[in-house]
């Protein structure tokens, strides 16, 4: 009763508990300064929400067409905070913006400007542009800005890389396809928002296309941003992995129906695992806010040990409910035992800074837990007096016989073993990989893409990052103002292309009085303009316009952050201005030169000339690579601290070092023997590695141990049932895991090509260095 309890109570809330997709689960919880920017920009940074789109085939007055449609369809799409390809106003509000705050955001705005002098000096060169290419701005603003403020702030966002256009439209620098680049509203980490978003763009180009009729024939959309190969990606291991799953089951199946001859039995044998499941993901749901997809995964995976504990049960009590008491009294105890070292293994993740690796280890422990309880308690119930479980001791005898030959093998496998100390620390340099593009799914086609596009559409990679802080949003922007004075410095001198800066579309609130305080009221600004125009072509009186917009900058409020809420500057602002903690910080990406290379020595010297407090440069590449290294790090020790947990387990309840040794002497020749294997093949161990050696120890941990009760209370050594009952389990065991190593996915493979060899070296070990041997 209370089981069936438990499971309607954890059914119920598994219901209402807020699964995300996020990829957030792997950023850590306490992260240092710079960690804390890259995890902000990686998860919710303008370029996180950038979707770029490419469209292929027809011709050019085809593209055109069906990007101009594609684009008004999907600007009235609320997923979208703006879809740009060149054709239709949407950089108008910019240009209003601009114009209408010009006086405020222009750098170009001090006291020499409003003199006669630099009025004069100002409308001259705004004459002399006219007969320039592009004049005809100059000309249109000219009655309301001759001091050209407002050419100057539009001039100086083109100098960001702009694409290339074709019949009116972004076109690839090949000029074989379209571009649009669209923003969406919802972070790059909100998979389920950044599916609605992709999904609305390939419906808007089916309809397109569709409405096209036969000139859109052979067109083909492509697309790709970091939420696009998010959600790719988890698409790509979620399909892997049902796919591996359903492989797996029907093997295990398949296997167990072979031992068991019996549907019921089959089905009995999965009622703890399923009980696990139940239990484990309702533990996560409320020892957390929300429980990850990918957790669920990887947990439903490691609990897939529970599955040996049917197998333990049916095949070792063999056929009468005699057989059932004495299981429970001459075999339970070694399977606690396993459970318990499997626990303390696991409990190593729940410390772990990393949500998703706390996920995992709360979801194994509570579901192995469970299952083991339901193993024991409930399936003698639920098993029928009648039922009678195919003898296997007619196959435990045959591998009795193999057992004797590895006895035989002990040395050559001692002489293996030593093999692989001598690999792994000859090769101690290159045993980890501590870069995360080891584990990313995302084919080479479409890093391709990626860079390719971004390229063409200049979308900043923004590789390198200046971060500065302040307790206010002003003092940030102060902060920010000083710095871009130094990195103007170091973009004249070719040290950088060009940056970005929030202050271009906010400035602070000191330097927007500064320059208000520049313009002069409006009676002394006519008369200067008066005496300005002398020697000039043009009339006084062409300038009322700019009289009175000067007039209503001078005594308007400043801008505030809070002004440019639901707005396209409010959103640029704030992809670079962010509140962390107390305080704020502001982030200026940085473009390198020409070179591809950026002087981070020269740049941290300018800031640092400058007096600029704390301010940082983050090389984001080897930030991440850094950040990940610190992660693999601290689950190296955490796993190392469980081993540790598990002998001192051991010994309290062994009291025997001996049998402790002879325990975990086949569990560590399998992990290093594992280890030593990749390193042969050339392959560095990932943090996914990590996991499956951690299982290696969990899952072989039971072999160990039952052949160490073996030794110390059988007669002949190991009994034929509970060797057949190894080896089903083992088995079953390596068809779960085995898949995932050909799933084509990176994790997945690190998992299934480690735990798989791991735990049949586990088995080979423990029953090789047993100290009994059949007669």
């Amino acid at each position: 009763m209370i089981w069936l309890t438990v499971l309607f109570v954890g059914g119920a809330l598994i219901l209402t508990a807020n699964f995300s997709a996020s990829l957030s689960e792997f950023m850590p919880q306490s992260p240092t300064a710079q960690q804390a920017v890259l995890n902000e920009q990686l998860l919710h940074g303008i370029l996180s929400r950038q979707i770029m789109i490419e469209i292929n085939g027809g011709d050019a007055s085809t593209r055109a067409k069906i990007s101009i449609e594609i684009v008004k369809k999907l600007q009235r799409n609320a997923a979208f905070f703006s879809v740009s390809n060149n054709s239709s106003n949407d950089d108008a509000s910019f240009f209003h913006y601009f114009f209408s705050h010009r006086y405020l955001l222009s750098p170009s705005v001090n006291s020499q400007l409003f003199t006669v002098a630099g009025l004069h000096k100002a409308i001259e060169n705004s004459i002399n542009m006219l007969a320039t290419p592009g004049g005809e701005m100059v000309q249109s603003l000219f009655p309301s800005d001759p001091t050209g403020a407002t050419v100057q702030l539009i001039q100086s966002l083109g100098r960001v890389a702009r694409p290339m256009t074709q019949d009116g439209v972004w076109s690839s620098r090949s000029g074989q396809s379209a571009l649009i680049l669209a923003q969406t509203r919802a972070s790059g980490s909100d998979m389920a928002a950044q599916q609605i978003a992709v999904n609305s763009i390939r419906l808007a180009f089916a309809k397109t296309k569709n409405e096209a009729g036969l000139l859109a024939t052979g067109t083909y959309l492509m697309m790709t941003g970091v939420g696009v190969i998010s959600v790719d990606s988890r698409d790509t291991i979620v399909h892997a992995a049902e796919m591996m799953s359903i492989i797996s089951m029907t093997l295990i199946t398949i296997l167990l129906l072979f031992v068991y001859r019996s549907v019921f039995v089959l089905v009995l044998g999965l009622v703890p695992v399923f009980s696990g499941v139940i239990v484990g993901i309702t533990a996560v749901a409320l020892g957390f806010s929300v429980v990850y997809d990918i957790t669920m995964g990887f947990g439903t995976a490691l609990i897939g040990e529970a599955v040996d504990y049917s197998i333990y049960f049916f095949v070792q009590s063999g056929q009468s409910e005699k057989n059932t008491e004495e299981w429970i009294r001459n075999y339970w105890p070694t399977i606690k035992l396993g459970v318990f070292t499997s626990v303390i293994g696991f409990s190593s993740l729940l410390f772990s800074n990393l949500p998703g690796l706390a996920q995992i280890g709360l979801y194994a422990i509570t579901g192995l837990l469970t299952a083991a309880t339901v193993t024991r308690l409930i399936l003698p119930i639920l098993k029928p007096r009648h039922l009678k479980v195919r003898d296997l001791s007619a196959i435990g005898e045959y591998l009795l016989r193999w057992k004797k030959i590895l006895f035989i093998l002990r040395p050559g496998i001692v002489l293996m073993l030593i093999v692989a100390c001598v690999t792994l620390v000859s090769h101690h340099d290159n045993i980890w990989d501590y870069k995360p593009s080891a584990l990313s799914p995302v084919p080479a086609a479409e890093q391709k893409l990626y860079a390719r596009l971004r390229a063409d559409l200049g979308v900043s990679g923004s590789g390198y990052l200046v971060v500065v802080s302040g307790p206010t949003i002003n003092a940030t922007l102060l902060t920010a103002e000083k710095a871009g004075i130094t990195l103007q410095g170091l973009v004249e001198n070719d040290v950088i292309a060009s940056y970005e800066s929030p202050v271009r579309y906010l400035p602070s609130i000191t330097m927007q009085q500064e320059r208000q305080a520049a313009i002069p009221p409006q009676t002394q600004l006519a008369k200067r303009l008066h005496e300005a125009l002398t020697g000039l072509p043009v009339k006084a009186s062409l300038f009322t316009p700019f009289i009175h917009e000067a007039e209503i900058q001078r005594t308007c409020a400043p801008l505030k952050l809070a002004d440019l809420h639901g707005t396209s500057i409010g959103m640029v602002v704030n992809s670079m201005l962010v509140h962390h903690g107390k305080g704020w910080q502001a982030i200026l990406p940085i473009k390198a030169p020409a070179s591809g290379i950026v002087n981070t020595q020269r740049i941290r010297s300018s800031l640092a000339r400058q007096h600029i407090k704390d301010a940082m440069l983050i090389d984001l590449s080897d930030s991440s690579d850094q950040l990940y290294k610190g992660y693999l790090s601290n689950v190296i020790k955490l796993s190392l601290a469980g081993v540790v947990l598990i002998v001192v387990l051991l010994l309290f309840l062994l009291r025997s070092p001996v049998r402790v040794f002879r325990i975990m002497l086949p569990l560590t020749a399998a992990v290093l023997s594992v280890s030593a294997g990749f390193v042969l093949c050339g392959y560095e161990l990932n943090i996914m590695n990590l996991i499956g050696l951690m299982l290696i120890v969990a899952i072989g941990s039971n072999y160990a141990i039952f052949f160490d009760q073996a030794d110390r209370h059988g007669q002949g050594g190991i009994a034929s049932c509970t060797l057949a009952s190894l080896v089903i389990a083992n088995t079953a065991t390596i068809m779960g895991f085995a898949p995932l190593a050909f799933s084509g996915v990176p994790v997945l493979q690190a998992i299934g090509a480690t735990v798989a060899p791991g735990v049949f070296l586990a088995l080979l070990f423990s029953a090789s260095f047993s100290q009994r041997q059949a007669s």
